[in-house]
């Protein structure tokens, strides 16, 4: 492909703008040794979509000296976990962009053939579990260097979990691993408190009253305080091992100081020890939330990838943006908002655009920005109309059961924002590849749809912003298990299906829409399966992508799989457990007549 001979000849001219990850570029820099190693479960690209270039350009924007360590070989006789040698101050480990269970395994526990986060998608670059196993290895070798967690894998593991492919709870990660301290949800302002504070000379190990952190400690020992934060008990890892009732109610209590603007510390005892977690940081300001995305990456994937096959998962994003982060979709089956946040942060226009001015000149860019989206595309610049109001809220969703009266859904700015990239010399279509959530745009009242700008952003998005097809996730179809997903009802998509077609008519678009669907969730019988394929083909859908619901550590999908129980009601819940199950949920959707064709495994 030529545009990917032109990416290795920028990337060949360009090998000093990376940050080191090689012994050579170390020492061509002149360091005696860098203050931070970054550990990584996934190929080095220093682009602002992949967490590790991130934290690392953060670290280097404050002063630091970081050198990169992507997919190191835990198999031979860990030559790659010595070659940068110690960092002054700590390592940094993170499995990667991705939980690596879900990385590895499909939803029935089968191993996958591929990792788009490696050159060519090949497979076994990494571990099972490398927040662990990178981890114990560092800990071996480098007894006396802390090491800090982060990433989505140790985030979601903060505390006991249950694992779906090992099908047992299992402790924190900060247990299981022996790091030193973990960072959770999207880490720049508790590194930068811990980089400012190891800078000043105040040591690693007494680093714990950082917010958005967590560590260990003995049962008796006095914790430090933190201002304005109270504490909550966790019921232990223990209990929450033996009885599943329990690991409903720490789950329930996670949930809500999630979705808390300011909530408790919480505290949860594992046999001698205790896994502390302190509350996180408030959304940051506009300074904090352009300035990772502000700083100066290449783009590209790392040199000593020049001579190997292409990065699956880089193809999908070299050029393309992200706007925002964070959801107040509140999914029951989704980690997002227990990772990001409920409270949407959003970057400037100017660092956008900024951002756009950069895409235009990387090699091999041909005018198309694939996506200028985010969790969900379609929550730039929202919010509450009144925060006194969100701070007192601990709602899981602003929009199920129904919208919140206090939920600014404006879509003006949005739609400002697509006008100005398009505005751009260079750029010739912009492609929202981000999912939508359509319940916020139809059938709503005459009044919010005119000062909201919903129906007008329905006509750009299809008119300018789809490229053949709009993909989305209405999920199901019968109310009983859209209410446990945390999904509107069926008759919203209905309601925009009809709409879609309508402006497509007009319009002479010969766009498809595709729905996604989930199979197997909790709640879900074989008659709401048939019920639902039902519906999907008197619409005359195809819905080519039908998710097994694939349990995930800290989701309430996840709890009310594993014990059966609703945390927030106390009623039992119903779910596919079994492959036989599963496959029979699943193949209604494939057999014209509706009904599942399934042998049963002898």
């Amino acid at each position: 492909m030529r545009w990917f001979l032109l990416l290795q000849m920028s990337v060949a001219r360009n090998t000093d703008r990376f940050l080191p990850a090689t012994r050579e570029e170390v020492d061509r820099l002149g360091w005696d040794q860098p203050d931070i190693i970054l550990v990584t479960g996934d190929a080095y690209v220093d682009h602002p979509s992949f967490g590790i270039a991130v934290m690392g350009r953060v670290a280097e924007h404050y002063g630091m000296r970081v050198a990169i360590l992507p997919q190191p070989n835990w198999r031979d006789d860990l030559r790659d976990f010595k070659k940068l040698g110690a960092p002054r101050y700590f390592f940094g480990v993170s499995a990667g962009a991705m939980d690596s269970m879900v990385n590895h395994y499909t939803a029935r526990r089968r191993k996958r053939s591929d990792d788009a986060y490696t050159p060519g998608g090949r497979p076994g670059y990494r571990p099972d579990l490398p927040s662990v196993v990178y981890t114990r290895i560092l800990k071996q070798i480098y007894p006396g260097i802390p090491v800090l967690l982060g990433g989505v894998e140790a985030s979601m593991r903060r505390f006991s979990h249950y694992d779906y492919w090992r099908d047992q709870v299992k402790p924190s990660v900060l247990i299981e691993s022996g790091a030193d301290m973990l960072i959770y949800g999207m880490g720049e302002q508790p590194f930068v408190r811990i980089i400012e504070l190891l800078s000043r000379g105040v040591p690693f190990h007494s680093l714990h009253n950082v917010l958005q952190t967590a560590f260990v400690s003995g049962q008796g020992e006095d914790l430090p305080p933190l201002k304005m934060a109270g504490e909550s008990n966790l019921p232990s890892y223990e209990e929450c091992m033996m009885d599943k009732l329990r690991f409903a109610q720490a789950f329930r209590i996670i949930e809500e100081a999630s979705n808390s603007w300011a909530p408790d510390r919480l505290v949860q005892a594992h046999g001698t020890k205790r896994v502390v977690v302190n509350p996180p940081y408030p959304p940051p300001g506009q300074q904090m939330a352009d300035m990772p995305y502000d700083l100066p990456y290449t783009r590209l994937p790392h040199p000593k990838y020049l001579k190997k096959a292409p990065i699956p998962a880089y193809e999908m994003i070299r050029y393309s943006v992200n706007l925002h982060r964070g959801c107040f979709g509140g999914c029951s089956f989704c980690a997002i908002a227990a990772h990001q946040g409920k409270f949407v942060v959003s970057r400037s226009e100017t660092s956008v655009l900024c951002e756009l001015e950069n895409i235009i000149r990387m090699p091999g860019f041909k005018g198309h920005i694939s996506d200028l989206g985010g969790p969900t595309a379609n929550m730039y610049r929202m919010g509450g109309k009144d925060l006194s109001v969100c701070k007192t809220c601990r709602r899981p969703s602003c929009l199920h059961p129904a919208i919140c009266k206090n939920l600014d859904y404006d879509h003006h700015p949005l739609m400002r924002l697509y006008d100005r990239a398009m505005g751009i010399q260079g750029i010739k279509k912009v492609t929202i590849g981000s999912g939508i959530r359509h319940d916020m745009l139809i059938d709503r009242p005459a009044e919010i749809t005119r000062r909201y700008g919903l129906n007008e952003y329905i006509h750009r998005l299809l008119r300018y912003h789809v490229s053949g097809r709009l993909k989305l996730a209405p999920e199901h179809t019968q109310d009983g298990v859209l209410k446990m997903m945390r999904k509107p009802s069926f008759k919203s998509f209905a309601l925009f299906y009809s709409q879609f077609k309508k402006v497509c008519r007009q319009e002479g678009l010969p766009w498809q829409m595709v729905p996604y669907f989930i199979s197997g969730h909790p709640g879900s019988h074989d008659s709401d399966m048939e019920a639902l394929a039902k519906v999907v083909r008197r619409m005359g859908l195809n819905p080519e992508q039908v998710q097994e619901f694939t349990p995930t550590p800290m989701t309430l999908a996840t709890t009310m799989y594993y014990t059966g129980i609703d945390p927030y009601t106390g009623k039992k819940v119903f779910s596919a457990q079994t492959d036989f199950q599963k496959k029979r949920q699943k193949s209604y959707f494939f057999n014209q007549a509706g009904k599942p064709k399934v042998r049963k495994s002898r």
